[in-house]
């Protein structure tokens, strides 16, 4: 018969570190909206317009404006329009996006190098010791964000607190442009009133399965013991456990390895001749050498996309006995592999070029004598 005394050691909060969740506000329809201030005050709906595509394509994003209508992400393209016909669709400009995601990314590495980057539009930083010896972590919130303001004209929402869970939850209390701080003195309080549907992690089925028991808020999570969670819920019982305490060890994960680097572009107009191909894979090369630099990487395998008008797509590679990392050997390799496989007789309608197998980059000092 199982001890009705038996308890699991109970865990330990530690309340020491000082995280920063940045969460961009809108910001694929944002940066849209920078760039043609026209669409200001309009609904926004990142996604390609249903009657063009059949009712086919889901929504990446939406504007503040088109979330009053209820639309939002990974909604249906065809249910956003039937919700607000008078929006604006627009395809996406993902180079725009990624530009902007490098300066704000940037901007996070000047204030300290644990930062881990969740998505194109969110990231922690870790700010218990930084680069300004600043003690306030809002108040580096606050120069973060407005920062990243001056230097993209994105504005973006911050949440602070001791561990990550607690701050990835409180970017999202205050949007757009908001800042919320969570305290170590004012977590379990806040907490406890947190709905289940807002700790992150609970999806909407564990939502229900969690109302079917009666858990509605964090404080009905703190009523139950680490054996009840865990008979229910599993492994993820132990978490949510935590979670209702507010404990979270999750460490930031700075050390991410690239495993390639590359630049592709897709033409509004498909490329017809050899010439136009490779004036387009001399200005990939040059961005490619520009991002290998910013990210101290060279490598040893040159790979090449094509794809045609009819969407087929291939990709070809070539393994070089060095590692490069300049643009003109770049676009040799490049351009030796569109020679070798390409044809400008299927019309081509994207290329990219990217670099594998990375490295460092060493720099040699050369002596005068």
């Amino acid at each position: 018969m199982a001890n009705e005394n038996f308890k699991l050691p109970e865990p330990y909060r530690d309340t020491s570190r000082k995280i920063i969740h940045i969460d961009m506000d809108a910001f694929f329809s944002s940066v849209e909206e920078r760039d043609n201030p026209s669409l200001k005050g309009k609904p926004v709906i990142i996604a390609k317009h249903p009657r063009k595509t059949g009712g086919k394509g889901i929504v990446s994003t939406a504007n503040y404006e088109a979330r009053k209508y209820g639309i939002h992400s990974a909604m249906s393209a065809y249910e956003a329009y039937k919700r607000c016909p008078e929006g604006i669709f627009i395809s996406g400009n993902y180079k725009a996006y990624q530009e902007a995601s490098l300066r704000v990314r940037e901007v996070m590495l000047a204030y300290t190098d644990l930062v881990e980057p969740m998505s194109i539009d969110e990231a922690y930083l870790d700010v218990t010791t930084n680069r300004l010896g600043e003690v306030s972590a809002s108040k580096l919130a606050r120069h973060i964000q407005r920062e990243i303001w001056e230097k993209t004209g994105l504005t973006s929402s911050a949440g602070v607190s001791y561990n990550k869970f607690l701050a990835k939850i409180a970017s999202d209390i205050k949007k757009p442009a908001g800042l919320t701080v969570i305290p170590p003195d004012r977590a379990q309080a806040f907490i406890k009133e947190l709905p289940v549907e807002k700790f992150p992690g609970i999806g909407p089925k564990t939502a229900a399965k969690m109302h079917g028991l009666h858990i509605y808020t964090g404080n009905d999570l703190y009523q139950l013991s680490q054996l009840d969670l865990v008979h229910h819920f599993g492994k993820a019982g132990l978490s949510y456990y935590k979670r209702a305490r507010g404990i979270d060890h999750n460490r930031l994960k700075v050390h991410r390895d690239r495993k390639s680097v590359g630049k592709e572009h897709t033409y509004s107009q498909p490329l017809m001749t050899d010439e136009d191909v490779l004036l387009k894979l001399r200005v990939l090369a040059e961005e490619v050498q520009s991002s290998l630099e910013r990210v101290k990487k060279q490598g040893k395998t040159i790979v090449i996309k094509i794809r045609y008008r009819s969407f087929d797509t291939i990709t070809r590679r070539i393994s070089l006995p060095d590692y490069v990392h300049k643009w003109d050997d770049l676009y040799r390799y490049a351009q030796e592999l569109w020679l070798s496989y390409g044809t400008v007789d299927r019309q081509v309608r994207l290329l990219g070029l990217s670099v594998t197998n990375l490295v460092e980059i060493r720099y040699q000092t050369l002596s005068l004598f």
